[in-house]
C-alpha cells in the first residue's frame, strides 16, 4: 500500500476505506499526501469553485448545548441576542452578496428549530429574494420538520444545510440534547423533498485523526457532496473555549484525507479559516478546498470578498461555472 497506488485507486472510480485512509494519516510524507490530494481534486471536479455567503438571522439563546457554540442559551458568551431579522435586511443582504459574484445566499438561524410562525416569515423573506436576485438560496435552520421543510422548499430554497459536526461516534461527548441521527432524519427528509445536501462539520474539538476519517467516512457513505470543514475558532464562555488550536499542518493533512474519501465532494473553507496564514490556505485550496463561505460569518469576522475572488483565482479555479451538485 503507498499513497500512489491509494491514489490511483480513487482515480480509477474506487472508494477509499478506513484501513486504507488510516495509512494515509499515518504517511509521514505529506508532501505526496497533498499532491495526490490535489491530483484527485482537479481529475473529478477540474477548476469549478463554489461561493456562498451566510447571514445570522437569528442569534442567540439556543436550547442546545453544544460544547463549541457562542450561541447556546447555556453558556455565558458574548454573543448578540436578536429575534428572526425583518424580510428587508436580509434581502438587502442577498441582492448586494450577488452584485459581489457570490452564487448562493443562506439564512442561518440559532435554535433547535424555527417555530412554525417564523417558517412563515422565512418563506415570505425567501420569495421576496428570489423576486429581487437571481442569487440561489440556502437555508439552514435545525431540525425542521418534514412539513417545514416543504414550505421551506416551495418558496425558493434549493440547499439544504444541516452539520453533523464530528464522529458520530464522538458527538455524544461534544453536545447531549440531540443525536446525530436527529440530523441525519432532518438530512434523509430534505433530500427526499428534493433538496440538495450541505453537511460538514468542525475539526480541532478534541477529537481523534480517527475520528476525523470517521466522520468523512460516514459523509461519503451518505453521499454528501458539499462539505462545510471549519476549524475551531475556541469561543470564551463555552466548555471548548480553552481548546488548544489545531496546528495548521494537522489541518491540511484532513484537508487532504477528507479529499481521498469523497473525491467529488465540495470541500468548503468555513469557520475559522481568519486562523490560518495564507500560505497555508492557498495550499489547502491546491490539497482540495474548491468552494467557500466569503464574506462575514455567523459570530464571528469572515474575509473580504474581492481579496477572496482574488485568492481562489490565483489558484487557478474558476468562479463562473454552474456548481450545482447533485441531490
Amino acid at each position: 500500500m503507498t499513497i500512489e497506488s491509494l491514489k490511483q485507486h480513487v482515480l480509477d472510480g474506487h472508494l477509499l476505506n478506513e484501513k486504507e485512509a488510516l495509512f494515509l494519516a499515518s504517511s509521514p510524507d505529506k508532501e505526496a499526501l497533498y499532491e495526490a490530494a490535489r491530483q484527485i481534486t482537479r481529475h473529478f471536479m477540474g477548476n469549478k469553485f463554489d461561493t456562498c455567503s451566510i447571514v445570522n438571522a437569528k442569534s442567540g439563546n439556543c436550547s442546545e448545548d453544544c460544547k463549541w457554540c457562542a450561541q447556546s442559551g447555556h453558556y455565558k458568551t458574548e454573543v448578540t441576542l436578536y429575534p428572526l431579522l425583518p424580510a428587508e435586511e436580509c434581502v438587502r443582504h442577498a441582492v448586494h452578496n450577488r452584485q459581489q459574484g457570490i452564487g448562493r445566499f443562506a439564512l442561518v438561524t440559532s435554535g433547535k428549530r424555527v417555530s412554525d410562525k417564523e417558517m412563515e416569515t422565512i418563506t415570505g423573506t425567501i420569495r421576496q429574494i428570489k423576486q429581487q436576485s437571481d442569487i440561489k438560496c440556502c437555508a439552514s435552520m435545525g431540525l425542521l420538520t418534514h412539513n417545514q421543510l416543504q414550505k421551506l422548499y416551495d418558496s425558493g430554497v434549493e440547499n439544504y444545510h444541516c452539520n453533523i459536526e464530528t464522529a458520530p461516534s464522538y458527538f455524544r461527548k461534544l453536545c447531549t440534547t440531540h443525536t446525530t441521527e436527529q440530523k441525519m432524519e432532518t438530512i434523509r427528509a430534505a433530500r427526499q423533498i428534493g433538496f440538495r445536501i450541505c453537511s460538514g462539520g468542525i475539526i480541532g474539538m478534541g477529537e481523534t485523526m480517527e475520528q476525523r476519517i470517521e466522520m468523512a467516512l460516514f459523509l461519503q457513505q451518505e453521499g454528501i457532496l458539499s462539505i462545510p470543514l471549519n476549524m475551531l475558532q475556541p469561543i470564551p464562555g463555552t466548555p471548548l473555549g480553552e481548546t488548544p488550536r489545531l496546528s495548521e499542518d494537522e489541518f491540511l493533512t484532513t484537508i487532504a484525507l477528507f479529499r481521498f474519501i469523497n473525491p467529488n465532494a465540495y470541500l468548503r473553507f468555513s469557520g475559522g479559516r481568519a486562523l490560518l496564514s495564507e500560505a497555508t490556505q492557498r495550499k489547502a485550496l491546491r490539497i482540495g478546498i474548491n468552494s467557500a463561505i466569503i464574506g462575514d460569518l455567523l459570530t464571528t469576522i469572515g474575509s473580504k470578498v474581492e481579496a477572496d475572488k482574488v485568492l481562489f483565482t490565483s489558484e487557478g479555479y474558476s468562479l463562473t461555472e454552474n456548481t450545482d451538485w447533485a441531490q
